[in-house]
């Protein structure tokens, strides 16, 4: 697929699920298009071949690029000349369908945009990162909250020594929508989560809990040694937990917790973190994401708010703001800044270039692979009383 002209139009995105009662999808589709760098022009909509067709002209795909079925799809856009096929998928199904559906489109050339947890388990994981490697194609987890302004403006202060060395961080994703079992009332969101032969060995930490430790890790840096965790299932008959809380140590001798919970009354996303340095210590809210804390003792608290005429702010965080300070941006721009960040990338591939994946700003196939075993090892600590299980990965990046 690469070719060595520049590419002076927009990308072609095909998306894989997103169909009528569906919410993730939607998000993709206008996250994607946001920045008006690509065009929605193919998707299997639906593991229902009706459904998809049905769901087609909700997106303005035509009936001719409304396919049946993932599979189906793979094998037409792959027949298409480069002038017409898309150039990356973004897969938005439940977590049990991610390996299959990536893997398929990644062996046939096409880039790939994964909803989190990135498989249903790490050996799929492990198994996709040989994929991706040996297909060079761009591969993006999408952990949205690193889009977020200030949250690449932390992660450039603690990378540049503002807060000195990294000692501790509290990371936690707060939610109360589980409190009841709605899922046996078919609630479809809550349906597949609290499924495990869809959602996988993890309930409320697969969803939650890796966007709270994914958001430490890209921040910080800092690389993992240990991990004891014990998890919870409150709500009696619920097959996979709704609660936990796990203690990491770090390489570098840090300290971490993530805790996560989808049963606390009157909390709707309320992903938090606070890092602990040796010269200074921020927080940040998402559900406040123009605003973030830094503070010293002895000096007075302070409010770093998303201003990309600051001289406060970072390159990257400056290049991830669209509109002026106070203005609030929030969720679906961070997604859609996971988005462009990739573009550039496929940009780069499409052109001839050689992308540095490894590096990127975007979390990658390897920081899928690193939350994968985040996840496994919790479920197997927890089984043994929170026992002290090693979270070394050769694939971890700082």
């Amino acid at each position: 697929m690469p070719t060595n002209a520049p590419l002076n139009r927009k990308l072609r995105m095909g998306l894989i699920g997103g169909g009528q009662g569906a919410f993730i999808g939607r998000v993709h589709a206008t996250a994607a298009v946001l920045d008006n760098r690509a065009v929605l022009v193919a998707g299997a909509l639906s593991s229902d071949p009706a459904k998809a067709k049905a769901s087609a002209p909700d997106y303005d795909i035509k009936p001719e690029r409304a396919y049946g079925s993932y599979k189906a799809m793979a094998a037409a856009e792959a027949k298409l000349p480069d002038g017409e096929r898309v150039d990356f998928v973004a897969v938005a199904t439940p977590n049990n369908t991610h390996f299959e559906i990536a893997k398929t489109f990644a062996e046939a050339g096409f880039n790939v945009m994964c909803d989190k947890p990135m498989t249903f388990d790490l050996a799929q994981a492990e198994e996709l990162a040989k994929v991706v490697h040996k297909t060079g194609v761009v591969f993006a987890v999408t952990h949205n909250y690193t889009g977020n302004p200030l949250v690449r403006q932390a992660r450039d202060m603690i990378r540049n020594g503002d807060l000195g060395e990294i000692n501790a961080f509290r990371a936690s994703y707060i939610q109360g929508w589980l409190r009841t079992r709605i899922e046996k009332d078919q609630q479809k969101q809550a349906a597949w989560r609290t499924d495990p032969k869809r959602s996988g060995a993890a309930g409320c930490f697969g969803d939650v809990g890796t966007h709270a430790y994914n958001l430490a890790r890209f921040m910080t840096g800092l690389l993992p040694d240990r991990i004891s965790c014990v998890l919870k299932t409150f709500e009696a008959g619920r097959e996979l937990d709704d609660y936990g809380t796990a203690i990491i140590r770090f390489q570098n001798g840090a300290l971490g917790t993530v805790s996560a919970s989808q049963i606390s009354h009157g909390r709707e996303n309320d992903v938090r973190i606070e890092v602990d340095g040796t010269k200074a210590s921020l927080e940040w809210h998402q559900e406040e994401p123009n605003k973030m804390w830094v503070k010293v003792n002895g000096q007075p608290h302070r409010l770093y708010t998303r201003d990309p005429n600051a001289p406060y702010m970072t390159a990257s965080a400056k290049a991830s703001c669209r509109v002026p300070s106070g203005h609030p941006e929030g969720y679906l721009e961070a997604f859609a800044n996971v988005y462009t960040a990739a573009y550039d990338d496929m940009i780069a591939r499409a052109s001839g270039k050689k992308v540095d994946a490894a590096n990127s700003i975007y979390p990658n196939v390897a920081d899928g692979v690193d939350g994968m075993n985040f996840v496994t090892q919790c479920v197997l600590s927890s089984k043994e009383d929170g026992a002290w299980l090693t979270l070394k990965h050769p694939l971890c990046r700082a």
